[in-house]
């Protein structure tokens, strides 16, 4: 706990030389900028503190001691998913392509009420930290911990290098930094909440940036709604009359002319939300299954309000952003900072140079809040599924597991710097298609799977997960997006972007032809024992608070 005092120093000092970075050493502090982002991290360091004092055990660390309501759940699994990329990327999306980048709102949100419906309170009165607990919870568990515990390493790894890229160049875009320093500011600010205040400090700062990010939202939605008199129809003849394409940017085109690889986005953004492990590990902070079920229903309202949003805020783009040439470069007629900078002019534009600092400030908070939840989710991996039940069965030492996982979130975070250095000049947004594309293919065929279906075995889970993992990985380099885009070849091997439609029916299929054929005593054993796991999956009874586990 001494240690505190001291990391607050450094973060202050580490901020004086961003500052002074930006500054150039001569010219003035941009204050509107600056002044938001020092206000903001001073809030949250300071919620890290508080929650510091009750972040004692691996419970506290991976969990918080299952103590989280209902509603705070619900505001921190949106915050969790809310990413930069969700609001920037998505306002940039609607703003050029309109009608066609509706299927990544609608993709995305339909996620919501399967987890709702299917996952939430199952998983919850099933597991203790990890996905992996309610996989291997009639199965063999060493077998199972290290295969699940591996692959969510994987997505995690992906995902916190996408993430660390974007803050990099965030930092580095506001600031004038470095990007190595740009990147390290991130990896060190995550350590303090991961580290310091675990669980608990990482779900307030989501809950911070998530209801910091509606506000914004609203703001701006608010503002474009205005400048139309509140009509619908006003606001999309305005977009009609703006966008170059004309009516045609109202009616589906080329982004989603090829019905297969639209359906196969489809079912990665669907699947693939429910299957990524810091969303999962979320509904371990309750402490029953009816509060895991309530707080789904609470994020799948804000995130529904939080996409409708965003379709009027990117019309907004189009129409005061996209042609409007105080925020086009004169020498490439592109939009300054690129595509992805669209949201925050539009911030700029009605709200000037501070509301834009408040913007940046938040958009550098949500990247925050998403790497830690990917960060704990990581070390429980490690802390709980390899450590604990590799190498510490029958007895669990729970001083020790909490150290492997605070090792790990630091090896965690400082790989994810050293790979996001390496790859930062490339283009890398087919990592995040791989990503959701992993989660779909492995982590949602066994978990749905393991819940509803009597016959799976421990051969069946190992066949689903190695098939979905290598032929999504596989089919996405042979598929245009890296066979041709990247690596320069002339044609694709494999001709959709999106894999997720053959390699999640591939893990299905998988598991079940090696669950059927499976005919050793212990698939028996296992196949018997579905019954007691379905009737504690829907009751809750016979689970344990996650403190005394």
């Amino acid at each position: 706990m001494s240690r505190l005092p001291l990391l607050f120093c450094c973060t202050g000092l580490l901020l004086t030389n961003t500052a002074n970075a930006a500054s150039g050493g001569n010219e003035p502090i941009q204050w509107n900028t600056l002044l938001p982002f020092v206000l903001l991290l001073a809030l949250t360091l300071g919620v890290t503190r508080w929650a510091s004092k009750s972040n004692g055990s691996a419970a506290d660390f991976y969990t918080a001691g299952g103590g989280i309501s209902s509603w705070q759940n619900g505001f921190a699994l949106a915050g969790d998913y809310m990413s930069a990329s969700s609001f920037l990327g998505a306002v940039a999306m609607q703003a050029i392509y309109g009608y066609d980048s509706l299927i990544y709102g609608v993709g995305t949100l339909i996620g919501w009420p399967i987890l709702l419906f299917l996952i939430a309170e199952p998983l919850r009165n099933l597991g203790h930290f990890t996905l992996s607990d309610v996989v291997a919870f009639r199965l063999k568990k060493r077998p199972i911990h290290l295969l699940t515990a591996v692959n969510s390493l994987l997505i995690v790894l992906f995902y916190l290098v996408i993430q660390m890229v974007g803050a990099g160049k965030l930092i580095e875009l506001l600031f004038g930094t470095s990007y190595l320093l740009s990147v390290s500011t991130v990896g060190i600010l995550v350590l303090l909440y991961v580290l310091f205040g675990g669980m608990l400090a990482t779900t307030w700062v989501q809950i911070i940036k998530a209801a910091l990010l509606l506000v914004i939202g609203s703001f701006l939605c608010f503002m474009v709604l205005r400048t139309v008199g509140f009509s619908a129809d006003r606001l999309l003849a305005r977009v009609i009359q703006a966008h170059p394409q004309g009516m045609a940017v109202l009616a589906p085109s080329n982004q989603i002319a090829d019905p297969i690889n639209t359906i196969s986005l489809g079912i990665s953004l669907i699947f693939g939300m429910v299957g990524l492990p810091h969303i999962l590990i979320r509904f371990f902070t309750v402490k029953n299954g009816a509060a895991a079920r309530k707080s789904a229903f609470y994020a799948t309202c804000i995130i529904a309000y939080f996409y409708t949003l965003v379709v009027v805020i990117g019309a907004g783009a189009t129409i005061f952003v996209m042609q409007n040439p105080k925020f086009i470069r004169p020498d490439t007629q592109l939009l300054i900072g690129g595509n992805n900078m669209a949201a925050m002019h539009l911030g700029s534009f009605f709200g000037g140079e501070w509301f834009l600092g408040i913007m940046s400030a938040v958009a550098f908070a949500t990247i925050l809040a998403v790497v830690a939840g990917l960060t704990i989710s990581g070390a429980s991996a490690v802390g709980h599924d390899i450590y604990t039940h590799l190498f510490q069965q029958p007895k669990r030492d729970s001083a020790t597991e909490l150290r492997i996982s605070r090792i790990a979130s630091i090896t965690l975070i400082a790989l994810s710097v050293l790979l996001s250095q390496l790859v930062q000049h490339l283009n890398i947004s087919f990592m995040a298609g791989l990503v959701f594309a992993i989660a779909a293919s492995t982590n949602f065929p066994m978990l749905f799977l393991s819940i509803f279906w009597r016959g799976l075995t421990t051969r069946g889970v190992i066949a689903a997960c190695l098939s979905g993992l290598i032929s999504s990985v596989g089919l996405l380099i042979l598929g245009p997006t890296v066979w041709v885009e990247i690596l320069g070849h002339d044609s694709a091997i494999f001709p959709y972007s999106n894999p997720a439609l053959f390699s999640m029916t591939m893990a299905f299929a998988a598991a079940w032809l090696a669950s059927v054929t499976d005919r050793s005593p212990s698939a028996q054993d296992e196949r018997a024992g579905f019954d007691a796991q379905y009737y504690r999956s829907l009751t809750g009874i016979g689970i344990h608070h996650p403190s005394a586990h």
